[in-house]
């Protein structure tokens, strides 16, 4: 994973508990690099659920509550560094469904060696749209922060449903009703 994703957790983390906390947690996780990360570097995912059960250990809140709080902080980090992204975007769809088709092929002409999820969009109607997130990263509390956020950003309100794919864990597809 590009080391945006855990500078920008460490940042999270420092705002909610202060650094002297952050430090002792980090080192509490007992991370390969000592939690030393750079924002170009790559670091593997196992790493980032390492930080994420110890800043869940110490605050009492769920890893899942975390990785939803942490995909409201990544959108909004999105939205401020790469505005380029949300332009001429009306709504929660919209952005959504350019995830794969235009926002990650970006990525990668900036980052070549990013290993990027898959998204892939199915809208039923007007107010509903599927989403599956295909990654052997167990994220998809992270993306469900991501896509709430999302609406929200659109003053859109909603109710998203995650569903497992029996068999392939590596796959989870969110059902987003948008209310009328």
């Amino acid at each position: 994973m590009k080391g945006v994703i855990f500078v920008e957790l460490v940042k999270m983390a420092e705002q909610a508990f202060g650094e002297d906390t952050v430090d002792m947690v980090i080192e509490k996780a007992d991370l390969e690099n000592g939690g030393a990360f750079t924002t170009v570097g790559n670091y593997p995912c196992s790493e980032l659920v390492k930080m994420v059960v110890a800043f869940s250990n110490h605050s009492g809140l769920s890893a899942e509550a975390l990785q939803i709080q942490f995909g409201h902080w990544m959108m909004d980090f999105f939205a401020e560094h790469y505005p380029e992204f949300f332009v001429d975007r009306t709504s929660a769809f919209s952005l959504l469904e350019a995830v794969d088709r235009e926002i990650h092929v970006e990525v990668k002409k900036l980052y070549p060696d990013a290993e990027l999820p898959r998204f892939e969009t199915e809208r039923h109607g007007e107010n509903r749209m599927e989403m599956v997130y295909s990654s052997p990263r167990p994220l998809d509390a992270f993306c469900q922060g991501l896509i709430e956020a999302c609406l929200k950003r659109f003053g859109e309100e909603g109710e998203i449903q995650r569903v497992a794919h029996p068999g392939n864990p590596n796959v989870m597809t969110f059902d987003i009703k948008l209310h009328a």
